[in-house]
């Protein structure tokens, strides 16, 4: 039987390599060394150790993941606030760096890639395809019809 310390040591290196992917939240730590059917109390001893080292952090966490997803893939920040919690991140910590954020700037964002392919389609197959798009990124109609607006008008 493994003694508790070698319990721990090993929990710890196992988040650490789940860690070394990606950032993670306090949550999806948690989560994954309960998969591994570690006990409560290790857990809270690798997760207590981890955060101590500053390698879980859910603001940290949060800032990377919105910073990531505005670069790489934007969506609403309904969508992205949705995201979060459910990696268990608390609103009071999502709420102040979505702030920053607004969601038509970030359906512009989403849509500039998207019109070198799109901008030789008709006007019909041109309004779906945008607002196909955007309504699955999490924006609402008003940002939907405004952003199609703004294309509309770049593309005569």
């Amino acid at each position: 039987m493994e003694t508790d310390k070698n319990l721990v040591d090993r929990a710890l290196l196992l988040a650490m390599r789940y860690l070394s992917y990606r950032p993670r939240s306090i949550y999806e730590i948690k989560q994954y060394l309960e998969k591994k059917e570690f006990d409560r109390g290790v857990i809270k001893k690798v997760i207590t150790n981890l955060m101590e080292q500053n390698y879980l952090n859910d603001e940290n966490f949060t800032n990377l993941y919105v910073e990531s997803m505005v670069r790489s893939r934007p969506k609403s920040k309904f969508a992205m606030g949705f995201a979060l919690r459910t990696k268990g991140v608390n609103t009071s910590i999502i709420e102040p760096v979505l702030e920053q954020y607004e969601d038509f700037d970030l359906a512009v964002k989403a849509v500039k890639p998207k019109m070198r392919i799109w901008h030789n389609f008709n006007v019909e197959k041109f309004k779906k395809k945008l607002m196909n798009f955007l309504t699955y990124r999490g924006f609402n109609y008003d940002i939907c019809i405004t952003t199609l607006k703004l294309f509309e008008k770049k593309r005569l």
